[in-house]
């Protein structure tokens, strides 16, 4: 991105809609992701598997699925993905007071992913950093706890970055191979934002304790009961959506509805769900998703799942495509995590989205990847249970503590040291 892309301080506030009732507008300012550089076509994975492509591109609405180096993992995602955010933004790490990391995929049992982040794009002292858990909710609980930050008046003119961040792993040749993905979600949350406006307090959510997906601390493939997975995934939105429409006093149509996309059938399934709560036939549901659904699944159709991200790139994804026709509406958004917690909410399009979105390099990100033989990806796999612990040249303590500036590249990560601490470089 070039200087003369990046809004200036006095650009920022000059066509921001007026204070609402007393109250500035807070929601997504701007929005960036990231994915590692190869991929594997889900027609090469089909013919290798020996089964149709249309199980895997029409069954499960997905083309191609991310897959990480060994020098690519949630942390080096999240910082890439972090720093294309500010840059979209206009904004420098100062501006940062709150920095909130959702991941389920996490390189570490006790020092957060945040941690990291916040030392590798140079975040202020002053800054609350924390990593958040709860399967593919993460990210929701990250960016509902920044809405309230705001609300609260805690901000003092600051911004919060929440990222979404994981690598999503099922052991090859296992019925969850093909819902594999790795990438980053980024999201600057501010007072007066250009992307889309939020409704502090009118939240459905939903929860349980349920199995339906999990993965124990010596494992790093997920375990998954798939249609039990399914069932309460479906649960969870008539549950939040129920609590949802009783709080919303807004007569105003969602026109679109982005939902948790660990892969597009399952976005499909959810809206039927919806549309069946909504007493509309089979015929109107078909014809509803194509119109209110579809646009949000087209880049996660070319990245796959990506846990805690999935919900907001399917959003980048609805608001990449028709962020301009859309203006001044209201969308509704719908997060799930296994274990579970559900929520559901809505927000307005701004009429600055388009040109925001525009910064965020989405076509850029997706065509810089390498795509994968099926031997070469299967040999990453094979090596990736051990990747966590290879070793690196301990560096001097002035490069292990300097941070990049945000016209560097990302980092890579180069292994752990003499004292198991993993080690960060830039490429």
């Amino acid at each position: 991105m070039t200087k003369d892309q990046a809004f200036s301080a006095s650009t920022y506030n000059s066509s921001q809609p007026a204070q609402v009732g007393g109250r500035r507008p807070i929601g997504i300012d701007a929005i960036a992701f990231a994915v590692p550089r190869a991929y594997v076509d889900l027609a090469d994975l089909a013919a290798a598997r020996g089964v149709q492509p249309s199980k895997y591109t029409q069954g499960l609405g997905v083309l191609q699925m991310s897959v990480a180096h060994a020098d690519e993992d949630p942390v080096t995602l999240a910082t890439e993905a972090a720093r294309r955010c500010l840059m979209a933004a206009g904004r420098s790490p100062s501006e940062i007071g709150l920095c909130i990391v959702g991941t389920e995929t996490a390189v570490d049992h006790s020092k957060p992913i945040s941690s990291y982040l916040h030392g590798l794009l140079g975040l202020p002292s002053a800054c609350r950093v924390f990593e958040t858990k709860h399967a593919c909710f993460g990210g929701t609980a990250g960016l509902l706890n920044a809405i309230d930050w705001l609300a609260a008046g805690s901000a003092r003119g600051r911004c919060a970055l929440i990222v979404c961040t994981d690598i999503a792993r099922y052991s090859v040749g296992t019925a969850g191979e093909p819902t594999q993905g790795a990438g980053a979600v980024a999201m600057l949350i501010s007072e007066d934002p250009r992307l889309l406006e939020l409704e502090p307090g009118i939240t459905g959510c939903f929860s349980q304790n349920v199995h339906d997906f999990w993965r124990p601390l010596y494992r790093k493939d997920a375990l998954v009961d798939g249609q039990f997975s399914v069932q309460c995934y479906l649960d969870a939105l008539a549950g939040a959506y129920a609590e949802w429409q009783s709080l919303n006093t807004n007569p105003e149509p969602l026109v679109r509805t982005c939902y948790h996309v660990p892969y597009g059938k399952m976005a499909r399934k959810a809206h039927q769900r919806r549309c069946q709560i909504d007493g509309l036939t089979d015929e109107a549901a078909d014809k509803s998703f194509a119109e209110q659904v579809e646009p949000s699944l087209r880049v996660p159709s070319q990245v796959g799942n990506i846990y805690t991200g999935s919900l907001y790139l399917a959003l980048l994804s609805l608001l990449y495509h028709q962020a301009e026709e859309l203006a001044g509406q209201r969308i509704g958004l719908f997060s799930y995590g296994s274990g579970c917690a559900a929520e559901f909410f809505a927000g307005r399009v701004l009429p600055t989205a388009a040109e925001q979105i525009a910064r965020a390099g989405v076509d850029d990100t997706l065509a810089h990847r390498q795509r994968l033989s099926i031997p070469v990806y299967e040999e990453l796999r094979r090596n990736d249970v051990n990747v966590d612990q290879r070793p690196a040249e301990f560096p001097s303590a002035a490069e292990s503590g300097a941070a990049f500036t945000m016209t560097e590249c990302s980092p890579r990560f180069s292994g752990i040291d003499n004292q198991e601490r993993r080690i960060y470089t830039v490429a």
